[in-house]
């Protein structure tokens, strides 16, 4: 609002200059009418009226001349009394104005009101400039730092859950802006930096916050990508003018969220040594720990690429605390859902336990979401409270996507898919470390998917084992070999399963050393380095022999889990075809249903057109 006004009073300033100059230009225009013109009209009896404007000069003036009661025209005289005369006796009636005064409004006030207000108006841009900093002043102020400052935050660290450790850790920071006495007092220092990295959506910039929130003290807020700009130097400013701002303003706390958008690795020869980006980090570096002194200064940065951060920023005194946000436990989980679900009146049939033990791998973001479409759900539904299928719905929606009940689908291509999410389903189910199913559909979603099947993860995981490494694999063939058992044929609707299950193969090899004919050595390349911009000529570390060697073991591993896979789907083939009977049926079934199929002993496979 503030910009908005001060565009619109600049806009008047401008209109009443404009205006101003109008005025002085049409005062002086130039006449194009003379006597000898004037005494033809008078001769000719054309002239209805005369007006006479006396100078302070008498007797100069200028003369009005009405021309057959419609065109004015207008002439300077060295006599007036002549034009006088000369109307007079051709009885033209004549209007003789007296001489004029000194008009001190246009001669005097008038200019001096409009050089005072172009006067005021540069003086309230340059104010505002200057107290703008960063985001109003951006105008005049390229090198002011844009970080905002709060002086009291709302966000506690009761409103973070399921991050019980990072908030201990977080709360001795908290205890030293309080009472630094305590510390100081047996030689401890505080930390200068703390860096929270983890996966997106895990809480780092909720913990942030929260911080600004417990200190009470000036907590300055800014994004990585604040710092740098197209002009050189402006980066190196802005770091200069937000440290000069704390110091001011100590103890307080700088955030800088996603800093590793100017404080990636340097010497990448992109831009030489004058890159905006390098100097705006070697100016960080400086304030952080440098010569000057920042005493009761903590910086706080969030990232979720700790990977790329430039090796000098991340060591002690810059950066001493480094706290790793994970995806919650199946507690905080719950807690998590427990504080998104204040505000949601929910049913009875909700239990937010369950819910929390089968979302494993969700972060907090993730769960604030499911619950927020759940509310969609509701809503759309003209429900007021929040009911158990519409949470189902929801882990639908944000785990697969959206179902196109609307698409059309031939029979044929319904019967293949049926089969393919059967094979899918029946591996998750007989195979000991993965699954078990919680929903499995023929209704297409997305861009090319004819179907899905949803496993249900019921216990968090920390380490991957071989074992399990190959179960997905062959989950992820299941779908290509019922197709291939049952149609004689298959389809590329396996395309991103294979893709998957050669990706999961090549890193047991590559990076996990889990091939004994290639031994515990990673030959893993690193796709990041172009990103980076650390080497642009990417070179292999190991040699063209050692590579086919690698993809002669990753086809051996996806050949045995190919036959493995193939084995038990020929041992539950009749399951494989009461699943696919029942998805043609109703399209989509449940846990309950599916494990009921190994349960039933009425085999009957009419009506499918088996071949």
């Amino acid at each position: 609002m503030r910009r908005q006004s001060f565009n619109i009073y600049f806009f008047i300033i401008i209109l009443l200059l404009f205006a101003a100059i109008w005025i002085s230009l049409m005062s002086r225009q130039s006449v194009n009418y003379t006597r000898m013109q004037f005494d033809q009209a008078l001769a000719q009896g054309e002239v209805t009226e005369v007006l006479i404007q006396q100078n302070e000069e008498v007797p100069t003036g200028s003369v009005i001349v009405l021309i057959n009661g419609m065109e004015r025209r207008e002439f300077f005289v060295t006599d007036v009394k002549e034009i006088e005369a000369a109307a007079r006796e051709a009885g033209v009636p004549v209007t003789v104005n007296d001489v004029p005064g000194e008009n001190w409004f246009m001669n005097y006030i008038l200019p001096g009101l409009v050089v005072l207000v172009v006067c005021v108006f540069f003086f309230v841009m340059m104010n505002n400039a200057q107290a703008g900093g960063g985001g109003n002043g951006k105008m005049m102020n390229f090198g002011k730092s844009r970080a905002q400052l709060i002086m009291d935050s709302k966000t506690r660290f009761e409103d973070v859950a399921g991050l019980k450790e990072e908030k201990e850790d977080l709360e001795e920071i908290v205890a030293f802006l309080r009472e630094p006495g305590k510390f100081t007092e047996v030689g401890a220092r505080i930390p200068k930096g703390v860096l929270l990295e983890g996966r997106p959506g895990t809480g780092k910039t909720l913990l942030a916050k929260a911080i600004a929130g417990e200190a009470k003290v000036p907590f300055f807020s800014i994004s990585g990508s604040d710092f740098v700009e197209m002009f050189v130097g402006v980066g190196a400013s802005r770091v200069r003018d937000l440290f000069a701002d704390a110091k001011k303003n100590a103890p307080c706390i700088v955030f800088i969220d996603e800093i590793d958008a100017v404080a990636r690795k340097r010497g990448t020869g992109m831009g030489g040594g004058h890159d905006e980006r390098e100097q705006t980090l070697n100016q960080l570096l400086v304030e952080m720990d440098g010569f000057g002194v920042n005493e009761g200064i903590i910086v706080l940065a969030a990232t979720n690429r700790v990977d790329i951060l430039d090796p000098a920023i991340l060591r002690p005194g810059r950066f001493d605390r480094k706290i790793t946000v994970s995806p919650p436990d199946v507690g905080g989980r719950e807690d998590i859902l427990k504080v998104h679900a204040k505000n949601k009146p929910l049913a009875e049939d909700v239990d937010l336990k369950q819910i929390a033990q089968t979302t494993a791998g969700f972060t907090g973001a993730d769960l604030e979401n499911l619950l927020n479409e759940a509310a969609i759900v509701a809503a759309r539904a003209d429900r007021k409270f929040i009911i158990a299928e519409d949470i189902k719905r929801s882990f639908i929606k944000v785990g697969i996507g959206s179902e196109k009940h609307s698409r059309i689908v031939s029979e044929k291509e319904k019967k293949i898919t049926a089969y393919h999410e059967a094979g899918h389903a029946i591996l998750f189910h007989v195979l000991p470390d993965v699954g078990p199913v919680y929903t499995v559909s023929i209704i297409p979603t997305g861009e090319s998917a004819g179907g899905y099947t949803m496993p249900l993860p019921e216990k968090d995981e920390m380490y991957l084992t071989k074992g399990k490494m190959k179960q997905d694999i062959m989950v992820s063939l299941g779908g290509r070999i019922a197709e291939e058992i049952i149609f004689d044929d298959i389809t590329t609707g396996a395309s991103s399963d294979i893709k998957k299950a050669t990706g999961a193969a090549r890193r047991m090899v590559t990076r996990y050393g889990m091939s004994a004919a290639i031994g515990t050595v990673n030959y893993e390349e690193d796709s990041d380095e172009v990103f980076i911009g650390r080497d642009f000529a990417h070179t292999k570390s190991y040699s063209e022999k050692k590579s086919g060697e690698i993809d002669e073991e990753v086809k051996k591993i996806i050949d045995e889990c190919y036959a493995e896979a193939k084995r038990l789907i020929l041992e539950n083939k009749e399951v494989l075809h009461r699943c696919a009977s029942l998805l043609l049926e109703k399209e989509r079934i449940t846990r309950e249903e599916f494990e009921n199929l190994f349960k039933s002993t009425d085999i009957s496979t009419a009506g499918l057109g088996l071949i």
